[in-house]
């Protein structure tokens, strides 16, 4: 049984992607197991994959060049891996991949194509395309250590009744959040055909999400009171997600449940989509040049009036559900 280390600490999203990739490259190559070094609270992701060992770790614990020596030696002691896949190359794991090679392991990092997004985002550049997907860098690591890796991009639903829809109306940053007040008009529009579960997170995120249940009829919001084992299990009980581009979309993705996805500053040809998700299933402005302006949506407006969210009619969105 060959063992590969691998590490990926964050965002949320980026890690959540790289376990549909775990299990179709688990399935295909069964001699393999794969220890994935990643936050504590990201356990969940992985339950269930077949040949990965989660293990959690407390970043604060391993502060500094010495913190993240101490965190490689204790991971050789434990593991004694065979290689090391970095699939988030900054400077914390380009750390640890020096002190790697220094004790003879060999190492293969993402390819983030951080060049070809800098293109991509440029509001000037009129000729824009769609880049490698972010689950193909993943399993490119693989690729690269000698490994055949077939990705389905298939969503895999989980057997059950499925009922209601998911709504996730929050993302990280400004640049991939539909303004609230459409969002709270979608959700009344939706309601009136549909139970709609809410999902958040956080204090602020909870208090509007409780409001909004106690305003709208046949809504309820799920933020805050369920554990993400909890929350996954919801998820794959649902008939659809509705989501920005943000970690809601890839745990629908783990879960096998079909999405429609909302874009604004960022958009799907940066790579980002869930993993199984249809781009029929996209709700976007499509017709403006300076889209995508930002890989992550944490940029300002370069034109100042956000047009990618406030030009996108909720309606557009409605159109996708086909329930």
């Amino acid at each position: 049984m060959t063992r590969i280390l691998a590490y990926r600490f964050s965002a949320f999203g980026d890690v959540a992607m790289t376990a549909p990739v775990f299990r179709e490259f688990l399935e295909q190559n069964p001699d393999v197991e794969i220890i994935m070094v990643s936050r504590k609270n990201f356990e969940s992701l992985f339950a269930g994959i077949p040949n990965v060992i989660f293990k959690g770790i407390n970043l604060d614990e391993y502060k500094g060049f010495f913190g993240l020596r101490r965190l490689a030696h204790e991971l050789i002691k434990e593991f004694n891996p065979d290689c090391i896949a970095n699939l988030h190359d900054v400077i914390r794991t380009k750390i640890l991949d020096g002190i790697y090679r220094r004790r003879g392991l060999k190492v293969f990092k993402i390819d983030k194509g951080k060049e070809e997004k800098e293109e991509l985002t440029d509001v000037w550049n009129l000729n824009k395309k769609q880049l490698k997907k972010t689950v193909e860098r993943y399993a490119d690591v693989f690729r690269s250590m000698g490994y055949q890796v077939q990705l389905s991009h298939k969503l895999r639903p989980i057997s059950g009744p499925k009922s209601g829809i998911g709504f996730a109306p929050f993302a990280q940053h400004k640049g991939k959040m539909l303004p609230l007040e459409k969002s709270y008009e979608l959700a009344k529009i939706l309601a009136q055909k549909h139970t709609l579960y809410f999902f958040g997170g956080g204090k602020n995120e909870t208090e509007t999400l409780e409001r909004w249940e106690k305003e709208i009829p046949n809504t309820h919001s799920l933020s805050g009171k369920l554990s993400l084992t909890e929350e996954l299990k919801k998820i794959s009980e649902l008939e659809l997600m509705i989501s920005m581009d943000s970690a809601n979309m890839h745990l629908a993705s783990l879960m096998g449940t079909r999405c429609v996805s909302v874009w604004g500053a960022t958009h799907p040809y940066a790579g980002f989509l869930g993993f199984g998700q249809k781009e029929d299933d996209v709700a976007q402005v499509k017709d403006l040049t300076c889209r995508p302006c930002s890989v992550f949506g944490d940029k300002e407006c370069y034109r100042g009036d956000w047009a990618c969210l406030e030009e996108l009619d909720v309606q557009k969105i409605i159109e996708k559900i086909r329930l």
